[in-house]
């Protein structure tokens, strides 16, 4: 495994400017849909759940929503998008015609995919906080969290892009692994509800520890549980990143 430079931010500048250039094409995807869940489900569903662990049940999950669209932000950036520069747009053949090595194309592509997950994560911040879901000022933590969790996310997507055949292999990745942790990671449901079984099998999934930090940076409450969320989220940014640094290697200069 090689290590990336300094110059990998050119990579995170590029893609930095082409989204402000484009962001109001991308932002009803990820900004009034997640909105209009929030809303949908934490006032519809809410009036037939009532309080959840001392909270209205909108402010129980408030925090998962930002939690899974911060996700989607980061993993669909360094799924579709990273593919599309890759193998259509050629964007990376051209970035490496230049002094920047391959390992400073994929830093600066997941971190890109982090800041869109940070991006996300603030502006349902500011939502949540105008509508009262806020009742900490801990909360000023949540965009770090989110470029955190978007690390995570990120690095697991592109490490699969270096792996997938064709674009259509992507239904693969959503349908088994991203859609279903989305609804088994205490986003929606507090994990003590379910079996044991699912409880330990839902902290195998990335998703879970963000929840446990946005809760709790969200509500002021951190607990021994809060700190093992925090070393897990950064376990897993260490793994995955380095194991992406040699895939997308071999799949760049195959």
């Amino acid at each position: 495994m090689r290590m990336f430079s300094w110059h990998f931010i050119r990579v995170w500048q590029r893609n930095c400017t082409v989204f402000f250039k484009l962001w109001h094409v991308e932002a009803p995807g990820f900004i009034v849909e997640p909105i209009l869940i929030l809303f949908a489900v934490g006032l519809g569903l809410g009036a037939y759940v009532g309080m959840v662990d001392g909270q209205k049940y909108i402010e129980f999950v408030a925090p998962g929503l930002i939690a899974g669209y911060a996700m989607f932000s980061a993993t669909f950036e360094c799924t579709y998008a990273s593919y599309f520069r890759m193998e259509y747009q050629k964007t990376f053949d051209a970035v490496l015609s230049t002094p920047l090595s391959v390992e400073d194309v994929i830093a600066g592509e997941i971190t890109w995919g982090a800041t869109r997950a940070a991006l996300t994560g603030t502006g349902m911040l500011i939502i949540a906080a105008f509508f009262g879901l806020v009742h900490s000022p801990w909360a000023v933590l949540v965009p770090v969290v989110a470029f955190l969790e978007g690390l995570v996310f990120a690095s697991i997507a592109l490490f699969f892009t270096s792996l997938v055949p064709y674009i259509y292999s992507y239904n693969y990745f959503f349908s088994l692994f991203v859609t279903p942790m989305f609804y088994f990671s205490g986003v929606f449901f507090p994990l003590d509800q379910f079996p044991a079984i699912v409880q330990s099998l839902s902290w195998v999934a990335p998703l879970t520890p963000v929840v446990y930090l946005l809760r709790a940076t969200m509500t002021g409450n951190f607990t021994l549980t809060t700190l093992w969320a925090l070393l897990l989220v950064l376990l897993l940014i260490c793994v995955f990143f380095g194991i992406t640094l040699v895939t997308m290697r071999r799949r760049l200069t195959r």
